[in-house]
């Protein structure tokens, strides 16, 4: 809800160089990157609810298919019965003549009656697959009602996305018109409050000296290892690997490859993954940015995150601060006991 709602806020209007500051042009653009995560954010959410119910459908939609074969199977064997027991009582004598006149007056009462049961038990069959397949056309139907409110709901949300990343586009497009001079300020505008946001964080949070080594659990290790093997690869909407990631699809992959499935959006990871205290951060933990939960990055240690920060970037490792509002920390694999014998990877040393 609170990435739907975001969504829907007014936009800022483009930024116009002449006349702007580029302090306005710098939040304009953090302002745009984070309604664009939660516009994608909420659309990947939307989307994988989407494919759940269609799976659901189609499910619901083979299993009335099958049922209606057991049906038909069983309405054309109690027919075969049915005529069967028709041509036994049809040659000219009532059963009871023909019981008594037969040689083995047991053996025809014996066939006659299991006809007769075996007649009886198919059309119970009959009639209570015919129940089913009611039932099931009521879940059946249920299932493509409820597939088509999902559908719906992707559509406006995919809208919604494209919108936002429409008006990214036109931040980032008078970005790229203004000078040199003033890429410069916004260059070193941008590393001075990333600079002020991760001493603020070190101190809080005692990050720096040896709490910062503090020790991953074995599978906190392996994702942490998978997510700084993608450093390089670029930033796309939606993408979870393995040619390029947003930020929720690198920590979601890298913990699956770690051998833990967690929610494949920041808003669902910080929703349902266990909190933990910004000073008690170890590698593997997650830090969740703003409060849309709108980005997400892997912690590595040493005071820095590995992630994919925002459209035409790449994963790349930097500080914590990196990201302005950090809104907090999540840990994936809490009561998992640290490494003993846990080394820094090579990049943090």
């Amino acid at each position: 809800m609170a990435a739907a709602a975001l969504a829907l806020q007014p936009l800022p209007a483009a930024a116009d160089p002449v006349g702007k500051p580029v302090s306005e042009l710098l939040r304009d653009l953090q302002v745009m990157y984070e309604k664009t995560e939660s516009a994608s954010d909420a659309y990947n959410k939307t989307a994988g609810k989407l494919a759940r119910q269609r799976k659901r459908t189609e499910t619901a939609e083979k299993a009335l298919s099958s049922l209606r074969s057991v049906l038909a199977e069983a309405r054309r064997e109690a027919g075969s019965l049915a005529r069967q027991q028709y041509r036994r009582g049809d040659v000219g004598l009532p059963p009871v003549v023909q019981l008594l006149l037969t040689r083995e007056p047991r053996n025809a009462m014996d066939g006659l009656h299991l006809l007769t049961r075996a007649s009886d038990h198919q059309a119970v069959t009959v009639r209570r697959l015919v129940a089913g397949e009611k039932r099931q056309r009521q879940l059946t139907a249920r299932a493509r009602k409820a597939l088509a409110r999902q559908q719906r709901l992707a559509d406006r949300k995919e809208e919604q996305r494209d919108t936002v990343r429409s008006r990214l586009r036109q931040v980032e497009r008078t970005l790229a018109s203004l000078s040199d001079e003033q890429l410069s300020r916004l260059r070193t505008m941008e590393n001075a409050q990333q600079t002020s946001t991760q001493r603020t964080l070190m101190s809080a949070h005692e990050l720096n000296g040896s709490k910062a080594l503090r020790k991953p659990s074995r599978t906190g290790a392996r994702a942490v290892s998978f997510a700084l093997r993608q450093i390089g690869k670029p930033y796309r909407f939606g993408a979870r690997g393995p040619g390029a990631y947003d930020c929720s699809g690198l920590t979601s992959k890298a913990w699956a490859q770690a051998g833990r499935s967690i929610p494949r959006t920041s808003q669902g990871q910080w929703k349902k993954l266990r909190r933990v205290p910004m000073n008690q951060l170890r590698p593997g933990d997650l830090v969740v940015y703003y409060r849309s939960a709108s980005h997400v990055a892997m912690y590595a240690g040493q005071g820095k995150v590995v992630h994919a920060p925002w459209p035409g970037s790449d994963v790349t490792l930097s500080p914590v601060g990196a990201v302005p509002s950090v809104r907090g920390a999540v840990r994936p694999d809490e009561g998992r006991p640290p490494m003993e014998d846990y080394r820094l990877p090579g990049p943090l040393r």
